[in-house]
C-alpha cells in the first residue's frame, strides 16, 4: 500500500481513506466533511478536477458525488494498492 493525499490521487482510481488531518481543517469544514461521509476506512474515488488550478475536485464517496476543495483534499490521506 502507498499513502498519498486525496488531491494527488489519479482520477478514477479508488482508494481507502487511511487518515484525515482534522486539525488542518476548520471545525466547520471538518464537520461538513464528516456529515458528507468522509472518514477513515471509507472508499473514495476522484472523478473530475476543475480545468484551472484543479480546484475543486469531484469525488465519489459511497453513492454520492461530492465536490471538495483541494485544500481539504490535501488533508485526506488515502491508501492506494500497489499493483
Amino acid at each position: 500500500m502507498i499513502l498519498v493525499s486525496l488531491d494527488d490521487l489519479p482520477l478514477r482510481q479508488s482508494a481507502l481513506i487511511a487518515a484525515i488531518n482534522w486539525s488542518a481543517l476548520s471545525p466547520a469544514d471538518a464537520k461538513r466533511l464528516r456529515e458528507l461521509g468522509f472518514d477513515e476506512g471509507v472508499t473514495v474515488k476522484p472523478l473530475h478536477r476543475a480545468p484551472f488550478g484543479r480546484d475543486p475536485i469531484a469525488c465519489k464517496v459511497g453513492r454520492m458525488t461530492i465536490a471538495v476543495r483541494r485544500a481539504h483534499a490535501s488533508a485526506i490521506e488515502v491508501e492506494v494498492p500497489v499493483s
